[in-house]
């Protein structure tokens, strides 16, 4: 009897053992190293060049970025490329004799001006080839930039400023301002002294 009460402790005691010693020996998840843990607590960055500023570049208008052919050079530009400068445009006809008057006015204002001023004539209403176009400014003595309006720009024109923009004989006139504004279409004749006047107020001198 006490030889089977010996054995039953002594199974006991084993198999108490036998289960402390497993738990103690299962295998646990080692801790992350410092570079995972790193990993895991840093928040993924936005890449800057999609943060969204409140400060947006303001977009030129239409009307500045058509691209036009210089009638003389054959070089391609736009209103909007004279920036910091002060532009005239003149949309005008050959045929127009209200522009022809205004356009010597204009030379003599240009005269008086420096290069921060720009002279462009911007043929409207008159089926004509670069070629025509730089005869006649060539003839006339207009020594400014001479364009022909494409259908994109008699559109924006007219979107802009309305119909009498490409009415030549109104001799209508606008003014590009240095930081890319823009003035209320002119009509009518404008004396030479009125148009330096004019220039210079739009530049801010």
């Amino acid at each position: 009897m006490r030889k089977t009460l010996i054995l039953l402790l002594l199974t006991a005691l084993i198999v108490t053992a036998c289960a402390q010693q497993s738990a103690t020996t299962l295998p646990t998840n080692p801790p992350p190293t410092p570079e995972q843990a790193a990993i895991v607590e840093q928040p993924t960055a936005i890449p800057e060049t999609e943060v969204i500023t409140e400060q947006a570049v303001e977009e030129r208008p239409a009307i500045q970025t058509l691209t036009l052919t210089n009638a003389s050079s054959g070089e391609s530009f736009t209103l909007g490329d004279f920036s910091g400068r002060t532009v005239l445009v003149e949309p005008m006809a050959t045929w127009c004799t209200n522009c022809r008057a205004q356009l010597r006015n204009v030379v003599q204002a240009n005269d008086q001006l420096d290069d921060d001023y720009v002279f462009i004539g911007l043929s409207v209403g008159e089926n004509i080839t670069n070629s025509n176009l730089a005869n006649y400014a060539q003839q006339q003595g207009f020594d400014l930039i001479f364009a022909i309006a494409t259908p994109e720009m008699l559109a924006e024109l007219t979107s802009t400023f309305g119909r009498a923009s490409i009415t030549p004989p109104s001799t209508p006139h606008f003014v590009i301002r240095p930081d890319g504004s823009m003035t209320e279409l002119f009509t009518g004749a404008k004396g030479v002294d009125a148009l330096v006047s004019l220039l210079t107020e739009a530049s801010g001198a």
